[in-house]
């Protein structure tokens, strides 16, 4: 085939399935046989693989016979970035013109770097101070609540226990201590030091207090500050339970003063029954007056040889 003669059907006409249909093979299309497409004289596109090469300098022609201008190598001897296979083209053939990159040199338009890290770091900046100011808050709430808890009250015991043997903080607290011998004395209530093991002065204990009227009364002075106290009373019973009235600064107690066997003796045994008890009072700074004394309803069989102030309510 030469130029000017394309042969019995254009390459545009051919048809690779013509020889299916009955215009094909009235045309002379038959199947294919690794020639052409089927008609007689069409054009052969089939190239063995490596026959075509690419990249070198030599002329091309494209359908019908036209010249083309080979492909160019991209700047500094790089591939072009844009080079499409010719087979990609009407016709088979190079491109009629070079590619045209962008930029004009061969490369694309990186990304926009400056604009990404400006982001980061106004992304990066937007998170510290939002940690910052988080973190003020929470130190204003914690001041908050620190005054807050220093400014309530501590709450404080409602009601008060029954009195035991313990003597626990007695000792650790630099309060007004006084002996039997030293007690204001009424209602028949005396002195006496035959019974051994009272822990008062020279083992000295207020005895005739088992009859209705007898007292002791302590005028207590130098209390440092006006609150809670815990008035301790030391005493022995003859192996079963008594009681007392409290009242202090004018004004007896709910609570009476039990003088139980805390020391679990026989009956009649006093010298081994020296046991201790305690009741809850409000006192007032400076003097204070406490009186213990067997009233009407109490059962006063005791002796009592000591009394003692501790700081607080402390426990049973």
């Amino acid at each position: 085939m030469t130029s000017g003669n394309n042969g019995a059907t254009p390459p545009e006409d051919d048809d690779p399935f013509g020889y299916l249909y009955a215009d094909g093979q009235a045309n002379g299309a038959q199947p294919p046989s690794g020639g052409g497409y089927g008609y007689p004289n069409s054009v052969n596109r089939v190239r063995a693989v490596g026959q075509r090469q690419y990249g070198q300098q030599q002329a091309q022609t494209a359908q019908y016979g036209q010249p083309t201008v080979p492909q160019q190598p991209g700047p500094h001897g790089q591939p072009n970035s844009h080079y499409a296979a010719p087979e990609t083209f009407p016709g088979g053939g190079a491109p009629t013109s070079p590619q045209q990159t962008h930029g004009g040199g061969g490369r694309g338009r990186g990304p926009n770097t400056k604009g990404l890290l400006i982001g980061a770091i106004a992304v990066v900046a937007a998170v510290v101070i939002g940690i910052s100011v988080a973190m003020m808050n929470g130190d204003s709430d914690d001041k908050a609540g620190d005054n807050q808890a220093s400014a309530a009250p501590t709450a404080s015991k409602s009601t008060q226990p029954s009195p035991s043997n313990s003597n626990s903080a007695a000792s650790e607290e630099n309060l007004p201590t006084i002996d039997a011998k030293a007690l204001l004395l009424g209602g028949g209530a005396a002195t006496a030091s035959d019974v051994k093991g009272a822990k008062a002065d020279g083992g000295v204990y207020v005895t005739g207090f088992n009859a209705t009227g007898a007292s002791v009364t302590w005028n207590v002075s130098g209390i440092p500050k006006a609150g809670k106290y815990s008035v301790y009373v030391g005493y022995s019973v003859p192996g079963r339970d008594a009681t007392a009235t409290l009242t202090v600064n004018g004004t007896a107690s709910n609570s009476p003063v039990d003088l139980k066997n805390y020391a679990k003796v026989g009956e009649g045994d006093y010298e081994k029954g020296w046991t201790q008890t305690y009741n809850y009072i409000q006192l007032n700074k400076g003097t204070n007056t406490i009186k213990v004394s067997c009233e009407n309803g109490n059962q006063c069989d005791a002796l009592l040889d000591q009394m003692w102030l501790v700081n607080g309510w402390v426990d049973s």
